[in-house]
């Protein structure tokens, strides 16, 4: 295989730059790094061409330019996505953004099975959170089991907490493919053999991030949990991570590139100060219950924000609109007075068809989406429609495995449904779920 990637990482204060090189022998990777804020701009491009020129390279041989996506400091995050888009305009290559909080957990050590939280410094006492479990599958090294957040720091340990219990159940259900993998399971009894941990015993969960030193004395790191040196995304993760994209066919085009912000803003504006609004807004609480209300036109810019984050194909504001004037159903989740999730249905007389449905990034593997298929579900058995239907995307792995964890069977297909950039087009699979006792009060 043939790969030049040069990442880019300027998410904390630390500015880096890593060229990754495929060879015979292996990956090769060869970094530069610089301390220094306010010297990202004019660092950056600098290193990148020294890179290059010692590996004997120029900018037409790369293949692809990784940056780090964060989230982290607003204008640290702008400078690499920036520089990254403007290479892969120029050079006509695709962009490979990386999480910053997964740059740090592929730095913490964790072997398969393990769950790395990481916690990084947001300022003001709070945190940007994300978990993560390291998979058995090479191809796939890391699964989200909580995207990036927004907590306040005396938050981080309880939340954690609670939803340990759930983590561990997918760690554990990852180490058992693990061992069938490899041949460690019993196939008479079941057990392990050679001597290796049940997988029944709990995942080693390891702290990383720079935010357990910074609010230590709010964070605790529980004793059974193991805290890890890895403070800050590095660009050698971001080029390694980068890579195993790569070569999953996740590169985007580079005018695709965008920051991964969590925090929407840093300071009230005037009006909201002189109403009483002091000092700067404060995360949500993390444990608040979600609450699911009927959507209305003063939810419709913060539902099309959350669409065009997800899709590269959104629906518009407008079609949010014109989807409520219609009458459609329609719902938003709140979470602390927030919308983090929405779900549009079409009663047919036959059916009940799902026309749009999502979640916030920051809230993904909380239940959420599971809690709006159930409205969905529950507004069809109202009406005695005895099935819903949806399309969609079969290069969408994520939505189909959620679609087919809970019932949903394809049934189907609508030929060149979707577009899919430069005037192509993507089939769309049509799946549907029969529901159980249409009709009968909920």
């Amino acid at each position: 295989m043939n790969l030049n990637l040069l990442a880019l990482e300027t998410s904390s204060s630390r500015c880096g730059v890593a060229l990754l090189r495929e060879t015979a022998a292996g990956s090769v990777v060869t970094v530069l790094e610089h301390e220094g804020t306010q010297e990202h701009a004019e660092r950056l491009l600098p290193m990148a061409d020294e890179l290059l020129k010692a590996a004997g390279l120029t900018p037409a041989d790369l293949h692809a330019v990784a940056f780090g996506q964060g989230p982290g400091g607003f204008t640290g995050l702008r400078v690499a996505c920036g520089v990254a888009q403007g290479m892969g305009l120029a050079l006509d290559i695709p962009v490979v953004p990386v999480v910053s909080h997964l740059a740090v957990a592929e730095a913490a050590g964790a072997q398969a099975g393990d769950i790395v939280l990481v916690a990084l410094d947001a300022r003001m006492n709070e945190v940007y959170l994300a978990a993560y479990l390291r998979s058995a599958d090479p191809e796939h090294a890391w699964i989200t089991l909580q995207s990036p957040m927004l907590i306040a720091a005396e938050e981080v340990v309880p939340w954690s907490l609670h939803y340990l219990s759930v983590w561990s159940e997918q760690s554990q259900e990852e180490g058992l493919a693990h061992d069938l993998t490899y041949g460690l399971v019993d196939g008479l009894t079941g057990g392990l053999v050679g001597g290796c941990a049940s997988p029944s015993s709990g995942p080693t969960l390891h702290a990383a991030g720079d935010a357990w030193h910074v609010y230590s004395d709010r964070m605790a790191v529980p004793s059974d949990w193991r805290l890890s040196v890895a403070a800050r995304p590095q660009a050698t993760s971001v080029a390694q991570l980068a890579r195993e994209a790569w070569l999953r066919g996740e590169a985007q085009p580079p005018e695709l590139a965008a920051p991964l912000y969590v925090r929407d803003k840093v300071a009230f504006t005037t009006a909201e100060r002189e109403r009483g609004l002091g000092g700067n807004p404060k995360a949500a609480p993390a444990l608040s219950a979600p609450v699911l209300e009927p959507m209305t036109e003063a939810d419709v810019d913060a539902v099309a924000d959350i669409e065009a984050n997800l899709q590269a194909f959104p629906w518009t504001r407008g079609n949010f609109a014109d989807a409520l004037a219609s009458g459609y159903e329609a719902c938003v989740l709140r979470q602390g007075g927030k919308v983090v999730g929405f779900c549009l249905v079409m009663l047919a007389p036959d059916v009940a068809h799902l026309l749009v449905i999502g979640v916030a990034r920051t809230q993904h593997r909380q239940g959420y989406g599971s809690l709006l298929m159930r409205w969905c579900e529950g507004i069809a058995r109202e009406q005695g429609l005895p099935a819903v239907m949806l399309e969609v995307r079969p290069s969408n792995v994520p939505a189909l495995a959620f679609y087919e964890k809970i019932g949903f069977q394809r049934i189907g297909v609508r030929r060149g449904y979707y577009p899919n950039g430069q005037g192509a087009r993507e089939d769309a699979w049509v799946m549907q779920k029969t529901l159980d006792g249409a009709g009968a009060p909920l």
